[in-house]
């Protein structure tokens, strides 16, 4: 697939800050899937372990390996992207945030709770997309997301998965964590093929069922920014917290640790 998307898929993204993109990285499948099971037999150091006592299946999260497991820096510096994602943002550069790698086992009750990715993170801006890539064909475990939810005046609350506490001090800034089958909120999900991707806004509310298959359920998914990003002061310490970092408010992401995969200018 080259990396010329339609008019029609970036209106949908700026529109409801979610897309489907079938087949966008069918070739890099083989690739990632080899370095996910390198991530896991070799985890970092911000891998977690998602359940407790009493949920059954094994759900394996890490993130920030992209720089030293090459199957995941071959899909960050040479595939397309860093086109496609500049497209989506309506911006004239992407810079790589960072990669997660999210494994559910056979039989995971755990879901992945609703949330915002943005509230954990230390960059702010509307030129933002998160790319979600399942490694197998998923069905009831796949992305499920709120559209439209980027645009909300609030930005709802972060809490830890494992403890469901609070994940800065000033609750208060934050709405409350939404049920949107409860509430009745517009969510979209697909049946999806490994290379299909879902490209949405770091500001989507989303979340994900457990896995009650009797396959792996891998997902992959890359985070970029656009020309608008600049480094924001949290509570706290952020995730990923990217210690040492020496950035301050109003900053763009260094370059040396964030790096432009696309430019137009170029």
């Amino acid at each position: 697939m080259n990396g010329k998307i339609s008019q029609d898929l970036i209106d949908i993204y700026q529109r409801d800050g979610v897309v489907l993109i079938k087949g966008l990285f069918a070739d890099h499948v083989s690739d990632l899937r080899r370095g996910i099971e390198t991530n896991m037999k070799e985890p970092g150091r911000f891998a977690s372990e998602n359940l407790v006592e009493g949920e059954t299946g094994r759900f394996f999260d890490d993130y920030c390996n992209w720089d030293r497991i090459p199957e995941f820096e071959q899909l960050v510096r040479n595939s397309i992207v860093g086109e496609v994602a500049a497209q989506l943002m309506t911006s004239r550069s992407a810079q790589v945030f960072h990669d997660h790698v999210l494994v559910k086992e056979p039989g995971t009750s755990k879901p992945t709770p609703w949330h915002q990715d943005r509230p954990y993170y230390f960059v702010e801006g509307k030129q933002t997309v998160s790319f979600w890539l399942p490694l197998d064909p998923v069905s009831d475990a796949t992305l499920r997301c709120v559209t439209g939810s980027h645009k909300w005046e609030k930005s709802v609350l972060p809490v830890r998965w494992l403890t469901n506490s609070n994940f800065y001090p000033n609750e208060d800034e934050y709405m409350p964590v939404p049920d949107p089958d409860i509430e009745n909120m517009p969510i979209v999900e697909w049946a999806m093929e490994p290379g299909d991707a879902v490209a949405f806004n770091f500001g989507i509310l989303h979340g994900a069922r457990g896995n009650n298959s009797k396959a792996r359920r891998r997902a992959f998914s890359l985070r970029l920014v656009g020309d608008d990003a600049r480094y924001i002061e949290r509570a706290g310490p952020t995730s990923p917290p990217y210690p040492g970092h020496g950035m301050k408010a109003g900053d763009r992401l260094r370059e040396d640790w964030f790096p432009t995969v696309y430019s137009s200018q170029i």
